[in-house]
Parts: structure tokens; sequence; C-alpha cells
């Protein structure tokens, strides 16, 4: 396990968010990014909470903002170095973004992202 401080390993959060393509970004409006040292299980990386942009319709107003977490301490504890929590951090956020998208998990399979 590779010891990466909070301030530090939100640092990566961020980066990961700042590497989507402006396009996309410009895309995610009311979504909090949060990190949590744990979430209900060891082998819980990251959650979106909320509503897809794909489940959206006219009638949605007044939601709170949909939520990524992102878990620190289960993702350090995966990895043997510094680049590679860099990695799982990046990997783990883009596919949290991409929930918020509406991409299930069965389609990030596919796609060879999951």
């Amino acid at each position: 396990m590779v010891d990466v401080d909070e301030d530090t390993f939100g640092q990566l959060v961020e980066q990961s968010l700042d590497s989507i393509p402006p396009e996309l970004g410009r895309l995610m409006r009311n979504v909090a990014v949060i990190v949590e040292d744990m979430g209900s299980s060891p082998n819980l990386l990251g959650l979106y909470t909320g509503v897809p942009l794909t489940q959206r319709t006219t009638n949605y107003a007044g939601f709170l903002p949909d939520r990524i977490t992102i878990y620190r301490l289960p993702i350090i504890s995966r990895c043997q170095d510094f680049g590679q929590v860099i990695e799982s951090v990046r990997h783990t956020v883009i596919h949290e973004v991409a929930h918020h998208f509406g991409i299930s998990d069965e389609r990030l399979v596919e796609l060879g992202a999951y």
C-alpha cells in the first residue's frame, strides 16, 4: 500500500476532473465531487449517486446535486506505487463521471473501460 495523504489525493481527483475534455466538462452541472476515506465496502473505489443525464426530463428541477464520491483508502490499498495511485484515481473518476452521463457498468465493460 502507498501512503497518500488526503490533500494529495484530493489534488489527484481534481487533476483527473481537469483531464475531462472541456466539451464534456461543461455538461457536468449540479454535480458535487467529494473524497471520503471509505465507503460501505472495502472494494468500493467510487460511487455515483444521482439522476444520470440520459434519464433527466423537462421535469428535472429542484433536485440536490448529483454526487460522485471517490474513496481514498480502498484505492491506495490496491496500489504498489504512486504512479498506480494516479492511474487508479483517474480511472475511478472517469468511471463515475461516465455514470453521470448515463453509461452503465455493462457498457463500460463493452468499451473496455472497466
